[in-house]
Formats: structure tokens, sequence, C-alpha cells
């Protein structure tokens, strides 16, 4: 879910539990122009409060908090508030909390030394329905994604009325490419890979990329790498 691109500035909360930390953050967005900092939580739990209250477009989110953490308050924010997405903010580009974290829902990535310019562009980026993803996570995922890929099954009818080209696109979203990557791969436009993916996604009743690839293993039309 995409918000319509429009003049208002981004409505965004912080979730931190280091106080410094969080009013720095403030401080620096509200600096910048396109974005409104409208709450500020101290734990996963007060994020997962202001959300409901206030329905901010974008929450930069905490990994390492009490009580809640930044995973699960992400995992119930997405849930609960699918409107809302979430950009986790955190002091280091480390796998360990970075694929719970894009697994939970997040749609962007940025380590706490990112600039308020990079902060800008992510909260932009995932409100446009890209990730926002920094140039150190970006390395990170392509360290894990450079692993073996997983070996496509082809089974012989797609499941639950997918059509073929529709199965094609879900065994690349399987491999973890891009639209726009899916679209050179097949000869399409991006614009054409949404609209697959958005119909897929439809007869399959599943919301994002993460339940799409586990479909695509319950099903049986990708296995595992052997190993």
């Amino acid at each position: 879910m995409t918000r319509e691109t429009d003049d208002r500035p981004a409505r965004v909360v912080v979730a931190d539990d280091q106080t410094v930390v969080r009013e720095g953050i403030v401080m620096l967005l509200g600096l910048l122009p396109g974005v409104e900092v409208v709450g500020a939580a101290g734990d996963g739990d007060e994020a997962v409060k202001l959300v409901a209250e206030l329905a901010p477009d974008v929450v930069l989110m905490d990994l390492r908090m009490p009580r809640c953490d930044g995973v699960e308050a992400t995992r119930r924010i997405r849930a609960e508030h699918p409107g809302t997405q979430v950009v986790v903010l955190t002091t280091f580009a480390d796998d360990e909390s970075l694929f719970p974290a894009l697994k939970a829902g997040a749609r962007g990535y940025l380590t706490k030394d990112a600039g308020g310019d990079e902060i800008v562009r992510a909260v932009q980026s995932v409100l446009s329905g890209d990730a926002g993803l920094s140039p150190s996570v970006q390395r990170r995922l392509l360290e894990r994604l450079s692993a073996p890929e997983p070996e496509p099954a082809h089974p012989a009818e797609p499941p639950d009325g997918l059509t073929t080209r529709e199965t094609e696109v879900l065994l690349l979203i399987a491999e973890g490419l891009s639209n726009q990557e899916i679209g050179r791969r097949l000869h399409v436009s991006t614009a054409t890979v949404k609209t697959h993916i958005n119909n897929m996604f439809a007869k399959i009743g599943i919301k994002d990329r993460a339940q799409a690839v586990r479909y695509a293993y319950r099903k049986g039309l990708v296995r595992p790498p052997a190993g």
C-alpha cells in the first residue's frame, strides 16, 4: 500500500529508547523539508500506541528497545496498521537484526550514521512503494542473496489460478529480484510487473513479498538449495 503522491509532508513517528538519540533525530528531521515529526516513542509498545492514535505515514524504528523491541513492534504495526510503513534505524547493519526486521515488514533499513538527506530519501522511497535501504545494508543483502539460489521445481500446472506469467514473476521474487530486475528479465515494463504482482497477491491472499516467498516454498514452486 503506497500513499498517493501529493505536496503534504510525510508524517513521521520516531521510536528510540535513547533520549539523546531520539531527540536528536526529531530535531534533525524538523530542519528538513518534506517531513513532519508527529510523535516520538521510547519503546516498541509506545510506538504501536502512537501509530494507532496518529496514523503516521512512516515510523523510524530503533531495533533494540525495552519491553517490545523494534522487530516485534514492526510486526504489530504492519499487521494492525498496514497504511503505515516502517524504516528501521539502528546502529549496526548486521544480518542478525536486518533480516528479522525485513521479514517483519520493514520496508527500509538505515544505520544511525545516515545523514538527514538519506533519511528523507528512505522515507520518500518507502512511501512510493520502493525499498529504502542504505548502501551498507544493500551490500549485506547482496551478500545474502549471493548464496546459492533456490532451485525452481517447475510444477506442471500453476497453483490457485495463477497464470504462467504470474508464476514466473513469483519465482523471480523468490530469487530476490526487484520489480525493475523482473521487468528486465521478462522484457516487460515495471508497471506490467506491478500489475502481475497485484493480481497474484489478490489470487493467493497475501500482502507482501515475504509472504510470496513463503507461499512459493509451501507450494513446492521452489526448493531450498542443496547442502
